[in-house]
This record gives structure tokens, C-alpha cells and sequence, in this order.
């Protein structure tokens, strides 16, 4: 009776103040049971006067004391939102290489297709491979010797150790290039690069004879279709020549070797895959440049440029910088890649590079083209894609 008649008379203050003195009166045993009537009287009188406050007080009566298990089940929660959270952010993480990864292989089959095309305008008007292709290493070099210069990316720290093991790379690397070129000078683009996708023929078999690896019977076969490819568009090619080749022949081989002596002599070096490139380009200048002047020289460079300006027009000159450039920006792209994939990653990578080069060039140019050619041209990439599968399968066993 006497808590009615306070929950109906008195203020909510007066009320407390009246009903604390007898709860502290009450024997232990009696709390429990009156203490929920109680946070009722006060929460109506709450109500009654200031019915916005009725949350808050109905939080605090209606508190209960937290024991053991409800602490453990509350980290147990936690724990498990944490996990969640991980996952996620993991997920993420995960999706961002792999955008990362598709933009970085975008970029280098664009970048490669618009140095192959502008290359060939290039030997079309300028027949002079040796030139050209110190361009481009020239162009390379002023481009990261800019970069370094205004802090764009940070110097390598390089010792004298680094560029010894350098120099069997960089003479690989030269002569590989050079031949390159020298092939898309004499035929078509699209032939170029259905010889050069038998590089991993020539892969096997250096380091079987020459370094006395052994293969397993897989991989021997899955080289059938990359040379009897090879070998059925050489045949029927429209507009073969021995020189372009075996310029690019020559240029599988010494990307073999340059492949080689890099894992030999870079085994334990800290250098990133964009300054990697770039000591390799400026090496390889000073490599090239004395040798192209032997072989062609100033004089005919001079007659020469003075001839393709004549006959196309200030476009040359873009056409020779555009080429000089992306030269250095597809090379620097598939080093970029490699910090970011592996080897094999890359290897399928590149095989798909050599098709979009070879399809945009024969539409770009417009290149003859027979039905037996085009099949080689297929059966050659496929067993390059089949090769890297089998590889790839080893070395998960």
C-alpha cells in the first residue's frame, strides 16, 4: 500500500528519497524479489512527467548482473567478428591483386601491340634494324634516367658485383633484340612472333643438352605441336625470307640464354623489376651502340632518315619516338609483372601477348594470309599454352 500510494502522490524524487531508506532496511533475503516493483514505481512516475527519459532509466532497473558464461559468449562473439572481419578484408585483398594483376597484363599487350606496329612503319620507310633498335634502348635509358634523377621511383643501390653479373644478360639481351628486329625488317610482324613462340623449344632443349637437365616424357611431347607449327607456317608463309628467319630464331635462343644467366647472376639481389630493366637497357646501349655504327653507320643513317622524311613526312619522326618508347614501357610493364606473378603466370601471359600482336598486325596491315599458315600459327600457340600447363603441373608435384 505504501508503494501505490507513493507511485500515485509523491514526485518521482520524492519517491526515491522515500523508498531507498526502507530498501536498505530489508533483510538480504528480501531484495532480490521487491527490486523489480520497485524500478517499476519509479519508471512509472518517470513516465508520467518526462516520457522521454523512460528509456535510460528502463536500461538501468532493468540491468542484471553479467556472470561467467555471459562474459565468455560475448567474447566468443567478438572473436568470431573479428574472424569475420579478416575474412573479408582478406577477400578484398585478394580481388585487388587480382585487378592489379589483370591491369598490369592489359597494359603490356597494348603497350606491346603499339610498339610492334609503329616498329614495323618504322623498317618499312627506314630499313635499318641496328639503328632502330639502339633507339629504343637509347629511349629507355633517358626515360629512367629521368625518373631517377627527379625521385619518380628510387635508384637501385647496385655494387660492382651487380653489374658483372649483369653483363652476360645484357650481351644476351642485346643480341636478342637486335635479331628481333632485324626479322620484322625482312617479313611480316605476324610471322616474326609465330617463330618466336617456339622460345620454350629451344628452352628445353639448351638446358637439356647444355646445362644436362632431364625432362619428363610430357614435356618433350608437348613441344610436337610448337615446332611442327612453327615449321608448317614457315612453309607456307607468302613473303618468307631466310634472313627474317633466322633473325628470329637467333632471338629465341639468346632470350634463352638471357633468361639463364638472369636466374644464374640476379639469385639473392634486392632489385626491383622496373630498375632491373632499366641497368639492363643502359648496359645493353653501351653494348649496341658501337656496334651498330660498324655495321651501318652514320652515313647511311643519314641517307636513309633523309629519305623516309622525304616519302612519309614529320609523321617519321613521331613514328620513330613512339616506337623508341614503347619499347622501354611494354619491357618495363613485364618486368613490373613479374614481381607480381610467377614465372608461369607469365609464360601464359606472354603466349596470349603473341596473339593479340599477331591478329592486330595482320588486320593493320593487312597481311596475305593462307588457311594452312593461320593452322600453323594456331598449332604453334596451342602447344606453347599446353607446354606451360604440363611445366606448371610439375611443379606442383
Amino acid at each position: 500500500m505504501l508503494c501505490s500510494t507513493m507511485a500515485s502522490s509523491f514526485p518521482a524524487i520524492a519517491a526515491a528519497a522515500h523508498l531507498r531508506p526502507s530498501v536498505a532496511r530489508m533483510p538480504r533475503s528480501g531484495v532480490g524479489p521487491r527490486v523489480p516493483f520497485l524500478c517499476e514505481v519509479v519508471r512509472s512516475s518517470l513516465s508520467a512527467r518526462k516520457p522521454l527519459y523512460l528509456t535510460p532509466n528502463r536500461v538501468l532497473c532493468s540491468a542484471k548482473p553479467r556472470g561467467p558464461f555471459s562474459e565468455t559468449r560475448a567474447h566468443e562473439a567478438s572473436r568470431n567478428d573479428a574472424v569475420r572481419l579478416s575474412s573479408k578484408e582478406e577477400s578484398r585483398s585478394a580481388a585487388a591483386q587480382k585487378l592489379k594483376i589483370g591491369f598490369y597484363f592489359a597494359t603490356w599487350w597494348a603497350l606491346n601491340v603499339v610498339f610492334n606496329i609503329y616498329n614495323k612503319k618504322v623498317l618499312n620507310a627506314f630499313p635499318y634494324p641496328w639503328l632502330t633498335s639502339t633507339l629504343s634502348l637509347a629511349a629507355g635509358s633517358l626515360i629512367m634516367l629521368a625518373f631517377w634523377a627527379a625521385r619518380v621511383t628510387e635508384p637501385p643501390k647496385t655494387d660492382l658485383g651487380f653489374w658483372k653479373s649483369l653483363i652476360p644478360v645484357a650481351v644476351a639481351h642485346t643480341i636478342g633484340h637486335v635479331a628481333a628486329t632485324v626479322s620484322m625488317s625482312k617479313v611480316a610482324v605476324s610471322f616474326t612472333h609465330i617463330i618466336k613462340s617456339g622460345e620454350p623449344a629451344f628452352t628445353v632443349l639448351v638446358s637439356r643438352f647444355l646445362l644436362g637437365e632431364a625432362f619428363p616424357l610430357s614435356v618433350y611431347l608437348s613441344l610436337l605441336p610448337i615446332i611442327g607449327g612453327c615449321a608448317l607456317s614457315a612453309l607456307t608463309e607468302l613473303n618468307f625470307n631466310i634472313t627474317g628467319f633466322m633473325g628470329a630464331m637467333i632471338s629465341n635462343l639468346a632470350f634463352v640464354f638471357r633468361n639463364i644467366f638472369s636466374k644464374r647472376g640476379m639469385t639473392g639481389k634486392s632489385v626491383s623489376g622496373m630498375n632491373y630493366y632499366a641497368c639492363l637497357s643502359l648496359l645493353s646501349l653501351v653494348i649496341l651502340t658501337p656496334f651498330a655504327i660498324a655495321v651501318e653507320g652514320p652515313k647511311v643513317w643519314a641517307a636513309g632518315w633523309q629519305k623516309a622524311i622525304t616519302e612519309i613526312g614529320p609523321h617519321f619522326v613521331w613514328w620513330v619516338v613512339a616506337q623508341s618508347v614503347f619499347y622501354h614501357l611494354y619491357n618495363q610493364v613485364s618486368y613490373m609483372s613479374l614481381d607480381e606473378i610467377s614465372p608461369l603466370t607469365f609464360s601464359v601471359g606472354n603466349t596470349m601477348k603473341r596473339i593479340s600482336v599477331i591478329v592486330s598486325s595482320i588486320i593493320i596491315f593487312r597481311t596475305p594470309i593462307q588457311p594452312v599458315n593461320a593452322l600453323g600459327a594456331a598449332v604453334a600457340i596451342l602447344g606453347t599454352f599446353l607446354y606451360s600447363q604440363v611445366t606448371r603441373a610439375l611443379l606442383l608435384e
